[in-house]
């Protein structure tokens, strides 16, 4: 049994993998981590690569996508690790030592079921990477860079592979909770996520994301919300898209609007099936809870 994995899930990003893996090797080279790799339906000779460069890997290989969640449900059901981390293929540490950090954490906070990293978007890693900010207990985490305390993450339902993007690390914080157990922001851990975001407005599939995005909220909504309280949740994120989009010009929000409703009524009986609805007593108590901690600027930022 390793103590660390690193999962990564990869489709036809070779250049960016490359990047990470030479950013990580000094942690994928110790006896104690393993690294698997999700080459998930690639044609750009991701599998090739690894294959001929790290060959210490163990790699899986879709000859057809099955989609992201998918592949990370097979990658956490592989590993045999103590913690799991996951990164996104165009994430890599800044921090230098981040395992020991990790498990000290662990080992201190027992009800802590994973750690949500510090993460900076943007192209170019910041020059700037102190921060003053403290470990806290928050909501959820970011898929790009945090790390599974493997009991927790076999004590709860696997995440659901037919939300194909977004929404999964929610529904599995909702699930965390339920359980009693917690998820932890903690600063000392930075990871550089080398995204524009700006430019995801511009891109081609900025409505397929969208669409994506507002179909797992409603989702989670039905899932885990008090009933009483989901009529208002969903009238409201509908009002507050229209408001600060539709009414400005942004038209292409209402199909993606019109699709994700649609995406809802085809999937009522799976969040039926799958509804775990807090008390109003437990939600009171999550939503206390600080806000799960998405993105992080440098001060001269």
């Amino acid at each position: 049994m390793k103590k660390f994995a690193i999962l990564i899930t990869t489709k036809d990003r070779l250049e960016e993998l490359k990047k990470t893996l030479q950013k990580i090797t000094h942690l994928i080279e110790r006896e104690y981590v393993e690294c698997i790799i999700c080459d998930d339906g690639s044609c750009d000779k991701t599998s090739k690569y690894i294959i001929n460069n790290y060959p210490a890997i163990q790699l899986i290989r879709h000859k057809v996508s099955k989609g992201l969640i998918a592949s990370r449900n097979e990658l956490l059901a592989l590993t045999s690790a103590q913690y799991a981390i996951s990164l996104d293929d165009d994430a890599h540490f800044i921090t230098e030592n981040p395992l020991v950090l990790i498990e000290n954490y662990f080992k201190k906070n027992q009800q802590c079921g994973v750690l949500a990293f510090r993460i900076y978007w943007g192209k170019n890693q910041p020059k700037e990477i102190k921060t003053t900010e403290e470990s806290d207990r928050v909501k959820g985490f970011v898929g790009c860079g945090h790390v599974w305390h493997m009991k927790a993450w076999n004590s709860i339902p696997k995440y659901p592979s037919w939300f194909v993007f977004y929404g999964e690390e929610d529904f599995a914080a909702f699930q965390l909770f339920k359980k009693g157990w917690e998820v932890h922001y903690v600063p000392d851990i930075l990871v550089h996520h080398r995204v524009d975001i700006k430019s995801r407005k511009k891109a081609k599939d900025y409505r397929l994301r969208l669409r994506r995005s507002l179909r797992s909220g409603w989702y989670l909504y039905l899932l885990f919300y008090p009933w009483k309280l989901i009529p208002k949740k969903l009238v409201y994120t509908l009002w507050m898209q229209l408001k600060l989009k539709v009414f400005k010009g942004d038209f292409i929000v209402v199909l993606a609007i019109m699709q994700a409703m649609g995406d809802v009524l085809l999937n009522m009986p799976r969040l039926l099936k799958n509804s775990n609805h807090l008390t109003n007593k437990e939600f009171l108590e999550y939503e206390k809870l600080p806000n799960t901690k998405l993105y992080w600027l440098p001060k001269d930022n």
